[in-house]
């Protein structure tokens, strides 16, 4: 009897079905914990190699940084100090050579005396030089000025001087007189005003407003200030041309005269670089 229960336990259906379902549940846990661990090293893997840049801190470092440099750079600006005895490096610069033209804005020879020597010079030395274009004129005891040529002369002029206020760039005004002066004859005409500002970006409404601001008051002290300085140098032919405030060359009459180096372009550029190296 005893044999036959333990041969009935051994076939037990009930107890076969439980010992396979107890094996088939420790197999499907292994293969569980087998996915989750493998998911893991999945995640672990996607933030070692994935990992998103900071969003709080920001640093200058650098790999080529040094450790002082690093520490500098997580320092306030407010809070660096000056090692004992050290210097900081001074800047400086060539001093601006003063270059300067007197002219009269319907002068041939004022033509003749950009077009071969300013110009040309100026597209040399330009960083070199502190440069003005004064103008040839007599100041009248009503607050006026007399022009040689007229009162178009008088008012070209004005524009000069206007688009030189206005665009303080040399490259910008003395293309824009040196465009007006090719046909000086015309001078002040609209057309030719109007063009030569379109050519070389010269706002022509600014220019205009410039002219006749204060019913004409204000581009008239700009035209006597430069008389006034022309006349206290003593200049009076047009086109002089004065290098570290002195005469270099005279246009006059269709001829250069009172030019010692000579009115050459290139020796005029060696005369301003010699004098932009001295202290």
């Amino acid at each position: 009897m005893d044999e036959k229960r333990l041969l009935a336990g051994l076939v037990d259906p009930v107890g076969e079905r439980r010992a396979l379902s107890s094996n088939t549940f420790r197999r499907r846990l292994r293969l569980r914990f087998g996915y989750v661990a493998a998911l893991v090293l999945i995640g672990l893997t996607v933030c070692v190699f994935l990992q998103p840049e900071p969003l709080l801190e920001v640093s200058n470092w650098s790999p080529m940084a040094s450790k002082e440099e690093l520490m500098l750079s997580k320092t306030p600006i407010y809070q660096l100090e000056s090692k004992k005895g050290e210097k900081r490096p001074v800047h400086t610069s060539r001093r601006l050579v003063p270059f300067e033209a007197h002219i009269m804005s319907k002068c041939p020879d004022a033509v003749d005396c950009l077009r071969e020597l300013v110009l040309p010079t100026m597209q040399q030395v330009y960083d070199k030089v502190n440069f003005t274009l004064s103008f040839i004129g007599r100041p009248t005891s009503d607050g006026g000025v007399e022009c040689m040529h007229g009162p178009a002369e008088c008012m070209g002029n004005i524009l000069e001087l206007c688009a030189h206020k206005l665009n303080p760039d040399p490259k910008i005004y003395l293309g824009f007189t040196m465009c007006i002066s090719n046909d000086y004859e015309r001078i002040p005409d609209r057309e030719l005003i109007e063009g030569c500002a379109l050519e070389h970006a010269v706002d022509f409404e600014a220019l205009n407003e410039c002219a006749t601001r204060d019913d004409g008051q204000y581009a008239m002290n700009l035209l006597r200030d430069s008389v006034q300085r022309t006349k206290e140098v003593g200049v009076t032919k047009s086109c002089t041309v004065r290098v570290d405030n002195k005469i270099y060359c005279i246009r006059d009459n269709g001829e250069w005269t009172d030019c010692p180096s000579g009115p050459g372009v290139h020796d005029l550029i060696i005369t301003v670089e010699k004098l932009a190296r001295q202290n």
